[in-house]
């Protein structure tokens, strides 16, 4: 049990969100961590504690920013939420409108929706790449250009844990004619006072935590047997990864190459640098906070007027899924890029949309609640849906009288609403 000085403030209310939060150090789960929520336009939760550097015992303090992964893919689906309701995109346009070349080997039909929903047959790029690739940006859309749909486009869901970004970055360029990273820190990021970066100037690189790898005993005594058994969404997933190199899971998550340093790339100033628009975003719970909270309150926080609260209305049903995601192996769906997890994982009910990232990070808005919430962490966990990240998430629905109904023992005892 390690002993931590918990930082910031929580609304009275709120108090099982620090309880949640103080659990997953107190179990030994994080090295550092920050949550923050949003209620109703209010910032009601926003603590961190831990260290942002293990080696150095640097502590995690109020601006300290991490890397979120997957998160960012949230963040970038709400570059193209944006663009839409500017009209200056039709979800249901072809791709090849906008790119001609993306036509060729079968996918001129694929529309922007099925590419932001996972349902374009893209969940992998054939053509090995590694992250030096991203300085030539040539090299990169050839590959992409080159792909053929690994299933009928519009006919299944399979998620692109790399691809997605890799094909929605050269589509965003299209359509704007910069990069979704700067993009977004114009345009949301900066209007929201948002600590959130896509693209990380190195002027910022010592606010950065460091992310720690899934520690050698977890491995051994925990990620290893499940491989064996694959009796679990972690065991199948990275069973495939490790010893079936053609399965899909493989070929979706191991390309790019990411070097010996694998997820701990991001530690390096020059990864960073890069916007890679499927795991690059770098920020504060708070910041990541704060933009679902714009789009939980209709699109509009502080006089900062994102989309109309008509854009949000489709967000909240769901426009792809799949009980056996081809690549996860989990259920799971999309909206317009948006994550809609498995029922009573996360949240109560289906209006919520976000991004979970590995390690854990979340950025969730529930526009039926108005309530928003980030967690940022660095210490990386095997889980598929890391069992901290979801013990936040129930702890603040518990908080509002909606709690997850959950039967999977992580959180809380489910008590029905009065």
């Amino acid at each position: 049990m390690s002993t931590i000085t918990l930082h910031g403030h929580c609304h009275p209310r709120f108090l099982r969100v620090r309880d949640a939060f103080l659990h997953n150090f107190s179990h030994d789960l994080e090295v550092g961590a920050s949550v923050a929520i949003y209620h109703r336009g209010e910032l009601v939760v926003d603590l961190w504690a831990g260290l942002a550097d293990r080696a150095t015992g640097r502590p995690w303090n109020r601006d300290t920013m991490a890397t979120v992964f997957s998160t960012t893919k949230g963040l970038v689906a709400t570059a193209f939420l944006v663009l839409q309701a500017r009209g200056e995109l039709q979800l249901d346009t072809p791709v090849s409108r906008v790119w001609p070349a993306f036509a060729a080997h079968g996918k001129q039909h694929i529309t922007i929706r099925q590419l932001l929903n996972h349902r374009a047959g893209l969940s992998a790029v054939d053509t090995p790449l590694t992250l030096s690739d991203w300085h030539d940006q040539g090299k990169v859309e050839a590959a992409l250009v080159a792909q053929r749909p690994l299933w009928s486009p519009g006919t299944d869901q399979g998620y692109g844990a790399t691809a997605w970004g890799m094909y929605t970055g050269a589509l965003f360029r299209r359509l704007t004619g910069e990069e979704v990273g700067t993009w977004l820190r114009r345009e949301v990021f900066e209007p929201l006072g948002a600590d959130v970066w896509l693209g990380t100037p190195s002027s910022l690189n010592a606010r950065i935590a460091t992310q720690h790898a899934v520690p050698t005993e977890e491995l051994a005594k925990v990620v290893l047997p499940k491989i064996l058994r694959r009796n679990t969404t972690e065991g199948r997933v990275y069973g495939d990864v490790l010893f079936r190199h053609g399965s899909l899971s493989a070929r979706a998550l191991r390309n790019p190459d990411m070097g010996p340093a694998r997820m701990e790339a991001v530690n390096d100033p020059m990864v960073r640098a890069l916007q890679l628009p499927w795991m690059g975003a770098v920020g504060t719970a708070r910041g990541v906070a704060r933009v679902y909270a714009a789009l939980a309150m209709g699109g509009s926080l502080d006089g900062v007027h994102l989309v109309p609260p008509q854009a949000i209305e489709p967000l909240k049903g769901i426009q792809s899924w799949n009980d056996d995601d081809r690549v996860l192996r989990r259920p799971m769906g999309f909206s317009q890029g948006f994550l809609k997890d498995t029922p009573q994982l996360l949240s109560p009910h289906p209006a919520v949309f976000g991004h979970t990232g590995a390690g854990g990070s979340v950025g969730l808005a529930d526009p039926e609640l108005q309530l928003s919430i980030g967690y940022t962490m660095n210490r990386m966990d095997h889980h598929i849906r890391s069992p901290r990240c979801i013990r936040l998430c129930r702890a603040m629905y518990e908080t509002v009288g909606m709690p997850v109904r959950a039967r999977d023992g992580i959180g809380t005892p489910v008590v029905t609403p009065a």
